[in-house]
């Protein structure tokens, strides 16, 4: 694995770290939304870096999904990446951070985002130790 793969993954890990320290507390629900959206950005960017598919300085999971359909062959939740993807915005002020179009994420939503963005992680990490690139 590159070394800027590996840099991204720890980004990703860290983003997963914080919504485990923060998970149950309810009011953080936009918090967790918002990390578990750059975790899956930062895993994807990771596939980008190792398979060197160019430079992407894009946020849209679904841009970003595209860009290593070909290489990543695992499955995604479609929709519930869609609604991620909804939670990502250029924020200018600290209220819109972690929104959806419809408002504050609810538990169960933060819930199944976390999961979601734990599960991307783990399958991409499993998928980059069973076919390693070299250097």
């Amino acid at each position: 694995m590159k070394f800027m793969t590996g840099e991204w993954f720890k980004a990703a890990e860290m983003d997963l770290m914080t919504i485990e320290e923060i998970k149950d507390n309810e009011h953080l629900t936009t918090i967790i939304a918002f990390h578990a959206q750059q975790c899956i950005e930062k895993v994807f960017k990771a596939v980008i870096e190792e398979y060197d598919l160019g430079e992407h300085r894009i946020h849209s999971l679904i841009k970003l999904r595209a860009v290593i359909a070909n290489i990543l062959p695992l499955p995604f939740d479609e929709d519930t990446l869609g609604l991620i993807n909804q939670l990502y915005i250029e924020s200018r002020y600290p209220g819109d951070l972690g929104l959806l179009p419809t408002g504050r994420p609810t538990c169960k939503q933060a819930k199944v985002f976390y999961t979601t963005a734990q599960q991307i992680y783990d399958d991409v990490k499993q998928f980059f130790e069973n076919n390693p690139q070299g250097e």
